[in-house]
């Protein structure tokens, strides 16, 4: 049998998190979720700790904590994250930063904790949370999209830097998912916008309602999880996995085009 391996799970108290720690549980594994409240509890019961990904204090505390009953850390899931819709003009600096200090400064401080303990260790695995919008951006959804592609870079950066060391990284880019996360914060909106911003969550709310439950994106994680040489990307819905093949086939003009049709962006 496959040695029981102890997993650290950022953002768990609900949606694709959530099911991810409630899947490698099923699995064997010794799972540890976090959320921002600690009186939040997994669905599945998983032992959950208190973590705020954008406070480096609340990121040691938790690794410490982890360390401590754990042991050791054999894989980092962070998939802690949310999404900031509005078009660009419209979003804040402030909320930009905000989206940034969860989505991509939060995966770099639960690296930066973990590694030295990987490294001793010569094993490991780092895996994180992307998305279809890491490789293809979406309108008014630019600074996720923003913070996807920064993922991205970050992680395949990381995948030739610590391979020496024995520790794998690789990468989850899921398409629509049904979950919460569509119940995105918005910013004051521009009437400028409202026509094309408007088309555009209708076409997203009609991906979603057709869209598979988290269980399906579990299910990849628990493959990399599993696997001695997980792949760098991992796509998971029929649409993350041909739009980035689209975008490589076609023309730059007809792929645009698309996608500007796609969401109604030419219509007055």
């Amino acid at each position: 049998m496959a040695r029981s391996k102890a997993i650290l799970v950022t953002g768990a108290s609900s949606g694709i998190g959530a099911a991810i720690a409630a899947r490698l549980a099923k699995d064997g594994h010794r799972v540890t979720g976090t959320c921002r409240s600690p009186s939040v509890n997994n669905p599945a019961g998983i032992k959950m700790l208190a973590l705020d990904v954008t406070s480096d204090v609340s990121v040691k505390s938790c690794v410490a904590e982890f360390l401590k009953e754990a042991g050791d850390i054999d894989a980092l899931i962070n998939n802690a994250g949310y999404l900031q819709s509005g078009a660009v003009e419209e979003v804040t600096i402030e909320q930009s930063r905000a989206q940034f200090e969860t989505n991509y400064f939060g995966l770099v401080r639960m690296v930066h904790a973990v590694l030295p303990v990987m490294r001793a260790q010569k094993r490991g695995l780092l895996v994180a949370t992307s998305s279809l919008a890491g490789m293809v951006p979406l309108p008014f959804w630019g600074q996720y999209n923003a913070s996807k592609f920064a993922v991205e870079g970050l992680m395949e950066t990381l995948r030739h830097e610590v391979k020496p060391f024995g520790i794998n990284v690789a990468m989850v880019e899921p398409g629509a998912i049904k979950t919460p996360f569509y119940a995105a914060p918005q910013t004051a909106a521009m009437d400028a916008y409202s026509p094309w911003r408007e088309r555009f969550f209708k076409t997203m709310r009609g991906f979603e309602e057709k869209a598979p439950g988290p269980e399906v994106v579990a299910e990849v994680f628990a493959r990399i999880v599993n696997s001695s040489r997980p792949a760098l990307r991992n796509t998971v819905t029929t649409e993350a996995t041909l739009f980035p093949f689209l975008r490589w086939l076609l023309p730059a003009g007809a792929f645009e085009g698309g996608v500007r049709f796609g969401f109604g962006i030419d219509k007055k």
